[in-house]
């Protein structure tokens, strides 16, 4: 939720700031911020935070091989070897036209800057809203049916960009600007709304202590996932002689990432969960 509020916030000062701002000052200002938050971490003494401390003093060399082997014990437990798998298969298999559809909102469209900004404020409202939501009301619910709901509702959105593409919401009287707002910003913030359950899911099949080692290789997976789908994405609007003069296959393109979006979930029986209130092993 805090992730979310600072996401909603930079992203409304970076499209504001787009206003007054070149590129070039505004890439100069991200860089000394993130110089300044890099020292600031390495001047916090880890004695501040108060961690537990090893029983055993071990070198470093023993404990990457301790939590290597904790690590492969875990990944070979079959419910979070499957879940993990079907996690990432569920963005690998996507072809994203993310870079396709900013092309064609700002160079075809013409929309301002601000309003792309603006669009990704309203995804990282819409993360910070689930966040809520899920802590209230789902984070009971079946991690599978939650998943499956929004790998669902991940395509219809994509299926609603066909119809924004062909210009039917322009003859019913959305605004293109409008649209991109909220749909184009909804999008993006669906591409992550999955890691939440997830790791919630994740957390409870693991065995005791090695929750750090098995959500870092989950990320490491899900970023390696969101490269093989922008490649994917490229390659099939390539394919497809989507280019800055023609946008005429790009409707098909969307119908294409859109189906790919719903075969993950014939796969959701993947997604393994503990059965009642069964406990973590030690």
């Amino acid at each position: 939720m805090f992730g979310a509020s600072a996401g909603a916030l930079g992203n409304l000062l970076g499209g504001i700031a787009l206003s007054y701002f070149s590129p070039k000052l505004m890439f100069l200002f991200f860089a000394i911020v993130l110089v300044l938050q890099f020292f600031t971490t390495v001047a916090i003494p880890e004695s501040s935070l108060k961690l537990p401390k090893a029983t055993t003093n071990t070198s470093v060399i023993s404990s990457i091989r301790k939590q290597t082997k904790e690590l492969s014990y875990a990944l070979c437990m079959p419910e979070i070897f499957w879940s993990v798998i079907w996690f990432s298969v569920s963005y690998a298999a996507i072809p994203f036209l993310l870079g396709t559809m900013f092309f064609y909102q700002t160079e075809v469209l013409r929309l301002d800057s601000s309003i792309i900004g603006l669009s990704k404020v309203f995804g990282q409202v819409a993360l910070l809203a689930w966040s809520m939501a899920y802590n209230k009301c789902f984070k009971t619910t079946s991690a599978r049916k939650v998943l499956s709901a929004l790998q669902f509702i991940t395509a219809v959105v994509m299926l609603s960009d066909v119809l924004f593409v062909q210009g039917v919401y322009r003859k019913v009287g959305i605004s293109d600007s409008l649209y991109t707002i909220v749909f184009s910003g909804l999008l993006e913030g669906l591409m992550f709304f999955k890691v939440l359950p997830f790791s919630v899911l994740i957390a409870s099949l693991c065995p005791s202590g090695c929750e750090g080692s098995v959500m870092a290789f989950v990320m490491s997976a899900l970023a390696l996932s969101i490269i093989i789908s922008g490649y994917l994405g490229v390659a099939l609007a390539e394919f497809m002689g989507v280019s800055g003069d023609d946008f005429s296959a790009l409707p098909v393109c969307l119908l294409i990432e859109a189906a790919c979006t719903m075969l993950p979930l014939f796969c959701s029986s993947w997604i393994k969960e503990r059965k009642g209130k069964e406990k973590k092993e030690e």
